[in-house]
């Protein structure tokens, strides 16, 4: 949740609290090609949730799997939430991503994150407390549901180029867990 958070409001919450079954946050982003909205479904990763996480992939058109740094447990459940994605949403573009690189008790190494190389999978190192490239798995979701390699973002909405997107918004559905 604090992960959504900081790309809805740009504020960190420093108080961890864990999602419970699934939370859904629409989350716009400013595009060069206009605004693009991301219907967030932020699904619990807890073991007692597995059995609702399917419900919660169904129309997802790209996925977050997001696991700690320093909990090599969280890292070992990757794999399971990307087969159970896998089973549900097949062939979307998925951005793993290892949260609080800025951790002084960094206990999954960046050399032992090798899961993404045998599933193909955009790998990112993020930290939502330090805003360490917590945009980048967004960015790339962005291009490739776009089609549009130089997609950017900006600050502020751009227009929309009319050949390209009219007057409306692209929306897409993202799983993240």
């Amino acid at each position: 949740m604090t992960f959504v958070k900081c790309h809805l409001t740009g504020e960190f919450e420093k108080k961890y609290v864990a999602t419970s079954g699934v939370e859904v946050h629409p989350l716009v982003v400013h595009t060069n090609r206009g605004p693009i909205e991301f219907n967030v479904w932020d699904a619990a990763g807890q073991e007692k949730c597995g059995g609702l996480r399917d419900g919660y992939y169904i129309q997802a058109q790209c996925a977050i799997i997001k696991f700690d740094v320093a909990s090599r447990v969280t890292y070992k459940n990757v794999p399971i939430w990307h087969r159970d994605l896998a089973r549900v949403c097949e062939n979307i573009p998925i951005v793993l991503c290892g949260n609080k690189v800025d951790t002084k008790d960094r206990k999954v190494k960046a050399k032992s994150t090798v899961f993404h190389q045998k599933r193909n999978l955009q790998y990112d190192d993020i930290s939502a407390k330090s805003n360490c490239h917590f945009d980048k798995p967004f960015l790339w979701l962005a291009r490739k549901l776009t089609g549009d390699p130089d997609l950017e973002f900006v600050a502020r909405p751009a227009p929309a180029p009319q050949r390209l997107l009219g007057t409306q918004l692209w929306q897409h559905n993202v799983s993240m867990i």
